[in-house]
């Protein structure tokens, strides 16, 4: 695979579970070692000294259950050899001021995830590398999880982070690439990828005249035929409904169905990864 993360931006590592996002992110933070192939961070061969600049977040949250979030943090910073003075600032930024002094025991999931994020923003990194950040949380834990990313993306940080939930990738990043056993599918900006249509269900007594009237209109981008139903394929926004019922009456065709469908960002997903 190959494909570039532009400077401030939110991206995406989206694919099904084993697609190879937890190794793609381990290889590039030097967790794992690579059989080939090679990867630049801030645009040079990767060092020690730039590996500081980024924040890292990868699978399960680690911290002592019987230390309090403040202590585990101190932690954090005497590992990284710096960033003692960034504790209250980061505790604040995850909203666990208050509880600073409680024992990581007693957090819920969701202040598990974030004191984790905290403890990544230690030091201060222009880069974050965030692997499955709601995993295992519930509606409140992710929307939590997801305010912050937002929050911090705002303030310029780059954010890498791996995801199987197409909803949180939609909601909060800027670009996405999606894998599949190992293999970029496709990547680039969201909106781009996983661009919405609109589908068209068309039906009449006759489905094989049907067709062959809609075989002369032109604007859709596929068409193709459900039992009894005909489905027409248009860019968002621009499945012209009027249009396609007086052109079936101008061909002798009197339509019995007539209804605009979106086609939902899971079906283009699902479409990407089984192809």
């Amino acid at each position: 695979m190959s494909f570039s993360v532009p400077q401030g931006s939110v991206y995406g590592i989206l694919g099904p579970n084993g697609s190879g996002k937890t190794t793609l992110l381990g290889i590039v933070t030097d967790v794992l070692k690579a059989s080939s192939g090679s990867y630049h961070l801030f645009d040079a061969e990767p060092t020690a000294s730039s590996r500081k600049q980024i924040g890292t977040l990868l699978e399960t949250p680690n911290f002592y259950h019987y230390l309090s979030a403040e202590k585990n943090l101190t932690i954090s910073a005497n590992i990284k050899a710096k960033g003692l003075d960034d504790i209250e600032a980061v505790l604040e930024k995850v909203n666990l001021s208050e509880r600073k002094k409680s024992k990581f025991s007693t957090y819920s999931l969701g202040m598990k995830q974030r004191l984790a994020i905290a403890a990544a923003l230690i030091g201060n990194p222009n880069v974050l590398i965030l692997d499955e950040p709601t995993n295992g949380l519930d509606p409140v834990g992710i929307a939590e999880i997801r305010e912050l990313i937002k929050r911090l993306a705002a303030e310029g940080k780059t954010i890498i982070m791996a995801s199987h939930l197409l909803d949180e990738v939609e909601k909060v990043c800027t670009h996405v690439a999606i894998l599949k056993r190992g293999e970029l599918l496709t990547a680039g900006a969201v909106d781009e990828v996983l661009v919405n249509e609109d589908m068209v269900e068309v039906a009449a007594n006759d489905t094989a005249i049907l067709l062959q009237a809609l075989n002369s209109l032109n604007s859709y981008t596929s068409i193709k035929q459900s039992g009894d139903i005909v489905l027409l394929t248009y860019k968002q926004g621009a499945a012209p409904l009027e249009a396609i019922n007086k052109h079936c009456f101008e061909k002798g065709v009197v339509l019995t169905h007539l209804s605009l469908k979106k086609k939902s960002l899971e079906t283009k997903f699902l479409e990407l990864t089984n192809k």
